[in-house]
């Protein structure tokens, strides 16, 4: 397991660092610059900015001092928040979009895996069919509409949450954005968890545990249910990036002080340390989490370490 999990790791820099370079060259010779919409700067001002923040260097110079700043763990002052710094702006965004996307994977696991076990267990049953219309609904439904319409419920006409905004120590704030991030991955955990297990329970092993007069639940969570959260396990990986920094609309529509916001906006002002930074963290939090999911994949799946 050991000379597994260093494998993978093993691959993780270097792709990041392919991430990072190739990200660098594409911002920068995409057209316009920090300073081009400050219309009323006379080119000799706007000539000093640029020197100041080394933008009348050759690329390659430019890309070295980058570089230099990140391995020291600078990401670089920001272009239009004058007063921060990329990593200022990264740690007052991050721990907020970090909470609410895997407090989201997390209920997701909690929900998603017993109503997929469920829904095998009572196949063609009232309650397999109403869970898995629940997970069609949740996979259709836009997180745009979903949020908005809990606000509304609960917010507005119920008044016992609150829609918008963000108060430290506040665990209130993140239900409506964390329940709503989490209802998509909740319905494709359940339909994946669903689909495993019905093949994994027709099984030779699983006709065995069961001809051995071994229980329905043990047969369930001592032989069935491991090999069945395979296909839930490779999932997670890439949802688990995806709830984690694809949480933009929802920290708009709740008002949330998250990370997405940064991106947006150091995008259209052309920031480029912003979204340099942004794009850093997110590579790698995309990375680690498809790095934990192969080492979960390798422990339920012993064979996966031998190939």
């Amino acid at each position: 397991m050991l000379r597994y999990a260093l494998q993978r790791i093993s691959g993780v820099i270097p792709t990041l660092f392919v991430i990072i370079t190739a990200s660098f060259f594409v911002i920068r010779l995409a057209p316009g610059g920090p300073f081009d919409e400050e219309q009323t700067l006379p080119p000799e001002i706007k000539a000093n900015l640029e020197a100041a923040y080394g933008l009348d260097q050759p690329l390659l110079v430019q890309y070295g001092r980058y570089m230099r700043g990140l391995l020291a763990g600078d990401f670089g002052p920001s272009f239009k928040f004058k007063d921060f710094s990329v990593t200022e702006l990264i740690a007052q965004g991050l721990p907020i979009s970090l909470t609410i996307g895997l407090a989201a994977v997390f209920v997701a696991v909690l929900i998603g895996v017993p109503l997929g076990a469920l829904a095998a267990l009572r196949r063609n049953s009232a309650s397999d069919y109403g869970i898995m219309g629940f997970a069609v609904l949740g996979i259709a439904l836009p997180s745009f509409v979903i949020g908005p319409l809990f606000a509304l419920i609960f917010g507005l006409y119920l008044g016992v949450l609150p829609v918008a905004g963000y108060e430290t120590g506040q665990p209130k704030y993140l239900i409506l954005p964390v329940v709503t991030l989490a209802l998509p991955v909740i319905a494709y955990i359940a339909r994946l968890t669903r689909g495993s297990l019905l093949e994994v329970l027709r099984s030779n092993f699983v006709r065995t545990a069961r001809a051995k007069g071994l229980s329905p639940l043990r047969v369930l969570f001592r032989h069935a249910l491991r090999p069945a959260l395979l296909p839930v396990v490779s999932y997670l990986g890439p949802a688990t990036a995806f709830v984690v920094t694809g949480s933009l609309v929802i920290e708009s529509v709740f008002g949330l002080p998250g990370t997405g916001r940064y991106l947006v906006q150091g995008a259209i002002n052309r920031d480029y340390t912003l979204v340099m930074g942004m794009i850093v963290v997110y590579g790698a939090i995309t990375l680690l989490s498809n790095l934990i999911a192969d080492l979960l994949y390798g422990w339920l799946d012993p064979r996966v370490r031998y190939d």
